[in-house]
């Protein structure tokens, strides 16, 4: 984290907890910034970053959580606590076309985190609430977290500037957050600049601040670039707002929410620690998962009541599961709809545009894809089912195949209401089966089917007499010459 300044600060910041630290004086510029209005947000989130240690051609924001880029994760939070514009400072059109239709600024240079919230002043012209500044890489903040540091800014005391600390298990280098006596922010220091006392303070600097908007730019307008990287640091406003007379505030937030992601192993923490927020939510919610830490979600999973989900199942974004639904061990399911009491697998694998009605058994080594099952209908292993209708109590046996792409096009199976098709079947299409109509093992249907009608395609069965038994003997007698 970026230093601030290097003093002797009394009074290290010891337990700091949301909407505590009040007290401080006000003098004219807080009263002036308390007149803005209180009740308008606005979000600033830097996403700008070359992501080196990602070792990615792909933009770091742009790495997946859950089955979505992490800014989209961090985005949708800001939503919920009703702040906009949501400004994304970008280097990179990729991002800028990922976070549309959100507003975005350009970064051209990295000269930073000062430099890059200053390029959202213009998307901000007459802003006066107050502001977030976030970092896109930094996508576990809750809502809950957010709408503290906003209960702190609109506190009596009326903070210009707020922080969002947190207590990480190893210190190490980032920056300490020093109060005073009164609980207020007097300044960050650097680990490398900091005295053996201050080295002390586990509170540290999460780089998150909530600021008055009035105040931001100008404050932001005077920072400048004498220190080592000749950057222009985003947390020295928090010295200029002090030298102003200006109260600076801390809250506390969760080491968990703030680890940040600079590289895959970051990657791998934060999404070990979003899947336990999601296996959390869907056992909340009624589900029951057997072996929760083997259970992988999205961040749309939607789950019923009364869902049992077995060990190894693997939930793709877009993902509609009903009440009563059982899911057994080893499922991929992504894009797919499940009404009430369906049960699916083990070892299947519904795909996008999978549709299953009430009380459809879909089985071992089952494939759907862009496919309506519907009620009662059974597939219950080997079988692959694509660009098709199952009707109503329909059974497909076992191997059975709708052969649906012809080389150039995808073309769609229509199979009736309590239709029978015997193992080993290949329906190329399209083609339609009628309801109640059965199909022989072993065929190819390449022709429709009328209702209730049968339908096979076999080669006449031939049978020699004894044949086997010569042919043992023949076999047998030549591997005792040899």
């Amino acid at each position: 984290m970026e230093t601030i300044f290097d003093l002797a600060l009394p009074g290290p910041c010891g337990n700091v907890a949301p909407l505590a630290n009040a007290g401080f004086l006000l003098d004219q510029r807080q009263s002036m910034s308390k007149s803005a209005d209180q009740t308008a947000t606005a979000a600033i989130i830097l996403a700008a970053g070359l992501g080196t240690r990602m070792k990615s051609d792909l933009p770091k924001v742009l790495h997946p959580l859950a089955g979505r880029p992490m800014i989209l994760g961090l985005l949708e939070s800001v939503a919920e606590i009703g702040a906009a514009p949501a400004v994304v400072v970008v280097s990179d059109e990729r991002v800028a076309d990922a976070v549309a239709p959100h507003p975005t600024a350009r970064q051209g240079e990295q000269l930073g985190t000062g430099h890059a919230v200053l390029q959202a002043r213009d998307a901000l012209t007459g802003f006066d609430g107050n502001v977030l500044i976030l970092f896109g890489a930094d996508p576990l903040i809750t809502p809950d977290t957010l709408q503290a540091m906003l209960a702190r800014r609109r506190a009596e005391d009326a903070p210009g500037v707020v922080v969002l600390g947190f207590r990480p298990h190893d210190p190490a280098l980032y920056g300490r957050l020093v109060c005073n006596d009164a609980g207020m922010l007097e300044g960050i220091v650097e680990a490398r600049d900091a005295t053996p006392s201050q080295l002390e303070i586990g509170l540290c600097n999460s780089g998150v601040m909530c600021v008055d908007g009035r105040l931001l730019f100008s404050l932001l307008d005077r920072v400048g670039n004498d220190n080592a990287k000749g950057e222009y640091y985003l947390t020295d406003i928090v010295a200029l707002a002090r030298a102003d007379g200006l109260g600076c505030a801390v809250i506390e937030g969760d080491a968990e929410e703030l680890i940040g992601i600079d590289d895959r192993i970051d990657l791998a923490r934060a999404e070990t620690i979003m899947q336990n927020r999601l296996r959390e939510r869907a056992m909340q919610g009624g589900a029951t998962l057997i072996d929760p830490a083997s259970v992988t979600f999205s961040f749309d999973t939607s789950l019923g009541q009364d869902v049992t989900i077995g060990p190894n199942v693997v939930f793709g974004p877009g993902v509609d599961i009903s009440n009563g639904v059982t899911i057994r061990p080893f499922c991929h399911i992504e894009g797919a709809s499940v009404a009430d009491g369906a049960v699916i697998g083990p070892f299947a694998r519904l795909r996008p545009g999978a549709k299953l009605a009430e009380n459809v058994r879909v089985g071992n080594f089952v494939e759907i894809k862009n496919a309506t099952l519907e009620t009662g209908a059974k597939v219950n292993h080997l079988t692959y089912v694509g660009d098709a209708r199952v009707g109503e109590a329909a059974n497909i046996g076992a191997g059975t195949i709708t052969c649906n792409y012809d080389g150039f096009a995808k073309h769609f199976t229509d199979i009736g209401a309590g239709a029978f098709i015997g193992s080993n079947t290949a329906l190329v299409a399209p083609v339609k089966i009628g309801d109640g109509a059965i199909i022989g093992a072993g065929s190819t249907i390449a022709k429709d089917v009328a209702g209730d009608a049968l339908a096979v395609t076999r080669a006449t069965q031939r049978q020699v007499d004894g044949w086997a038994g010569k042919f043992r003997s023949t076999k047998k007698a030549k591997k005792d010459k040899a």
